[in-house]
């Protein structure tokens, strides 16, 4: 069953617009146009007019909202979980007091500044790092998405074109003394004949409230120690990449040192061989030399003895 709050995987299919506009937002700002029209040509052409308009219709993100799509889709698991913690906490801070919405408050923005430098992370390693701008708006969109139920689903898309922005009355980790907005008007005081009605009502709104923290401290502290699991990975993955491009490097280099070495043994081995050619081109001309005078040796021998038979 899906994970409530993120979009299922879809079937395939020989043209699906929905995997290429996913697709087409997973890919870097700078390359985004060109891949655009590309696409848009391309559905185009096969006759998919209809996809050909949605897929040109795309806007492109800003770097924040790529990073941040990129998040989702490199991280779907701790995405999920995070969307799950949104739910919890604004469940929670409907009926919490001021104490309960500062350590929330406090929790969220530790998993909010954790998510943003994975986010930060992620996009340098894809080879765009982000400005503190981009970095700011990348942390905004992540509080946007724990506060605002529109913004979670919007998120969960995957094709954010834009930073989003918190609601302003939701509490910050500096409303030491704020409440939510519907529990600012207080009622006016109940009849005695109905106090103990109320004072039940009452008793039985902080049992919620209190199981209702109870669930968002357990899904800020699941989400804290699945981030803290993540990270120590991505430096043990970083230190990995760091020694196998050591590794990489030094083959490199005694690659071209071989290769160096075996251009100078082929040059060598030319040079050996025009030697070789040239000595037996000069064995070939003595060998021809020694024949002729072995002939001519023959000639003369014959000669001297005819001239040395006596005459009769």
């Amino acid at each position: 069953m899906a994970r409530k709050g993120v979009r299922p995987a879809r079937p395939a299919a020989g043209h699906d617009v929905e995997r290429t506009l996913d697709e087409l937002y997973a890919t870097p700002p700078s390359d985004f146009v060109s891949r655009r029209e590309r696409l848009a040509a391309e559905a185009k052409r096969d006759g998919r007019a209809d996809d050909a308009r949605r897929i040109h219709g795309a806007r492109r993100p800003t770097l924040a909202a790529w990073a941040a799509n990129l998040l989702l889709r490199s991280q779907p698991q701790e995405s999920g979980r995070f969307l799950e913690l949104g739910r919890a906490l604004r469940e929670a801070y409907r009926t919490l007091d001021a104490d309960g919405i500062k350590e929330l408050s406090e929790q969220r923005r530790s998993i909010v500044s954790a998510l943003s430098r994975q986010a930060a992370q992620l996009a340098r390693e894809a080879g765009h790092g982000l400005s503190d701008a981009a970095r700011q708006d990348v942390e905004s969109t992540l509080r946007a998405v724990l506060a605002d139920e529109d913004a979670a689903r919007r998120w969960a898309a995957g094709r954010l074109e834009g930073a989003l922005t918190p609601p302003a009355d939701f509490p910050s980790p500096d409303a030491t003394t704020a409440v939510p907005a519907h529990r600012v008007a207080r009622p006016a005081p109940a009849p005695p004949e109905t106090r103990p009605r109320a004072k039940d009502e009452l008793a039985e709104r902080r049992r919620r409230r209190q199981q209702q923290l109870g669930v968002a401290r357990r899904s800020a502290e699941a989400a804290d120690h699945r981030l803290h699991e993540l990270s120590a990975g991505r430096d043990d993955a970083a230190a990995s990449l760091r020694r196998a491009r050591d590794r990489h490097d030094r083959a490199r280099e005694h690659e071209s040192e071989a290769q160096e070495r075996l251009r100078e043994a082929r040059q060598e081995l030319r040079r050996a061989e025009q030697e070789q050619q040239e000595a037996e081109e000069r064995l070939r001309t003595a060998a021809g030399a020694v024949d002729r005078a072995e002939r001519a040796a023959r000639d003369a021998a014959q000669e001297v003895a005819r001239l040395t038979e006596p005459i009769t």
